[in-house]
């Protein structure tokens, strides 16, 4: 479907995503798009970092509005159970590192999105949690280069 809009815009809308993210938006870009690493990150970074402060300062207008909603009440309660349980003991107990390791691990469920949420649930300051998400998007970014060229490295040595 984002095939009729430009590259640049296709890797900018996708690092929005939820659970696609920079981390996978730029290992798209590289193997798919044909891109250099160093092009496609920093808008990869820009495009996730975008819905970061809209989630950290807004989401509770949003919360507040959907509860009104039973649907809306029982996805995000159970949406916000299942966070709570992931984040609780590393979030409590180291913070913003907590927040960081979180965000920065390229697994399935972490991500700037998810990181933000955290923030938001456990009442995070606004300003330390940007920065912290937003360096964590970096390392997981970098991890996920790094294993793209890795991998690659591995498949034509052996295949090539």
């Amino acid at each position: 479907m984002l095939e009729m809009f430009p590259e640049w815009f296709q890797i900018l809308f996708g690092s929005m995503l939820p659970w696609v993210e920079a981390r996978y938006i730029i290992v798209y870009a590289i193997n798919f798009l044909g891109w250099p690493w160093w092009q496609a990150f920093p808008i990869a970074v820009l495009g996730n970092m975008i819905p970061i402060p809209f989630i950290l300062l807004f989401f509770k207008f949003v919360e507040k509005f959907l509860r009104n909603y039973k649907f809306w009440t029982n996805i995000m309660d159970w949406l916000f159970t299942k966070t709570r349980k992931r984040a609780d003991k590393k979030i409590r107990r180291y913070e913003y590192i907590g927040l960081l390791l979180f965000v920065a691990v390229p697994l399935p469920f972490t991500g700037a999105w998810t990181g933000a949420l955290i923030a938001y649930l456990f009442g995070l300051n606004f300003s330390k949690s940007l920065i912290t998400i937003f360096i964590g998007v970096l390392i997981a970014a970098v991890i996920m280069i790094v294993l793209t060229f890795t991998g690659q490295y591995i498949w034509f040595t052996f295949n090539g």
